[in-house]
């Protein structure tokens, strides 16, 4: 068996797929929103999934051009073609697994990986109410944040983050100036810490709120593609904003933290609401998806 704990060279066969996410970037790639456009029609979508190999090993499957510009993971057999595989950590779920790939570790990264916490910080995440944000603010407070206030629309989706660790929480289509919300909601001092899957209105609002030296990581566009910041806003209080996106990880780090992930997660530390859905419902799914489905939707032939 391969080493455990790095990706593979991409191990250029059919897999059988156990579990394969939905994930926006399908939504993406059919759209052809993507700069790469997408498959030559009709092509199978699917980014990522968990599956088994010929020689029996479980592995998450992830990059190159799979569900991007060759065919995808939403089917019973999976071409691999230039993907990398992981090996999955024993005793994990495979619908599990595969949602705290792009999702999980969307969540995860910017705070062990990108802009690592050192413990103490106070965190804002913007978009806590989906998957990858939920992932955040505990990722926030099991790696040592001292505030965590979770920001997003959904009051349902705050009310699970609430559940999920946040110490406060900010209903960004309620609070009429964003920027004292944010504020108030850390005791007038702001963050120092911003996870952004918003951008455009409330990651303007998180930048002027944040205290100076303060880290911002941006990772998502949902609020808006653009954002406008002032110079005197970002270098006055010497504000250092990083992007990220999982697609530009570098592979062993991908792998390390993948696994990572998923032991905080068999360890009950990290949680995450995962709805199987049978592939003969994966129309059904996939609207369900582009409406927001409050849970990681995760396919199983």
């Amino acid at each position: 068996m391969p080493e455990l704990g790095v990706a593979h060279e991409p191990v250029g066969e059919t897999v059988d797929v156990l579990a394969a996410p939905i994930n926006p970037i399908d939504l993406a790639v059919s759209r052809g929103a993507l700069s790469i456009g997408h498959p030559e029609l009709p092509y199978v979508p699917g980014c990522e999934a968990v599956g088994r190999t010929a020689d029996g090993r479980i592995v998450w499957l992830f990059g190159g051009s799979l569900g991007r510009t060759s065919d995808g993971a939403l089917a019973e057999r999976a071409a691999v073609a230039d993907a990398y595989a992981v090996d999955v950590p024993e005793g994990a779920d495979a619908a599990l697994a595969a949602g705290l790939g792009i999702a999980g570790l969307a969540g995860w990264l910017p705070f062990a990986w990108r802009a690592p916490l050192t413990g103490g910080e106070d965190v804002l995440v913007l978009g806590a109410t989906g998957s990858v944000g939920l992932v955040a603010v505990q990722t926030a407070k099991l790696l040592g944040a001292a505030r965590v206030v979770a920001a997003g629309r959904s009051a349902a989706g705050l009310q699970r983050a609430a559940d999920r660790g946040a110490d406060a929480t900010v209903q960004l289509n309620e609070a009429s100036d964003l920027v004292t919300a944010f504020m108030d909601a850390f005791d007038g001092d702001g963050p120092s810490f911003v996870f952004d899957a918003l951008w455009g209105g409330p990651g303007e609002a998180a930048v002027l709120a944040s205290v100076p030296k303060a880290t911002i990581v941006n990772l998502g566009q949902s609020a808006g593609a653009t954002a406008s910041l002032s110079s005197e806003a970002v270098r006055f209080k010497s504000l250092t904003i990083h992007g990220m996106s999982v697609y530009a990880v570098p592979s062993e780090v991908l792998a390390e933290q993948y696994r990572r992930l998923v032991h905080h997660a068999i360890a009950g530390d990290i949680r995450l609401d995962v709805e199987r859905v049978p592939l003969d419902s994966v129309a059904d799914a996939w609207q369900r998806q582009v409406d927001g489905p409050g849970k990681k939707l995760v396919v199983v032939p």
